[in-house]
């Protein structure tokens, strides 16, 4: 029986390095902007609009991906929420 998604996000979450973790919110950014154009650049096709339709996909895609890339950092900073500091996780070298 497999566990639940949730219960193994948190032990999977300290053993992956953060570098990791960060290229994550990286490539979600990148992937929220060219999908967004890429519906844009859809639309311009459909219905003649370039290029409004790309660029207004463009900006809500930057808009999205900055968003989710600010959250993210603000989460990766917070405190723990006992308060006490969590030891530094050794390198697995």
């Amino acid at each position: 029986m497999r566990p639940a998604a949730g219960e193994m996000s948190g032990k999977n979450e300290k053993k992956r390095p953060e570098w990791l973790r960060f290229s994550g919110v990286g490539l979600e950014f990148a992937a929220a902007v060219a999908g967004f154009a890429l519906v844009g650049w859809w639309v311009d096709r459909r219905w003649n609009t370039s290029p409004w339709g790309l660029l207004i996909g463009a900006a809500l895609g930057l808009i999205g991906g900055t968003y989710n890339l600010i959250r993210e950092s603000l989460a990766a900073f917070k405190p723990p929420a006992n308060g006490k500091p969590e030891p530094p996780a050794p390198d697995e070298r």
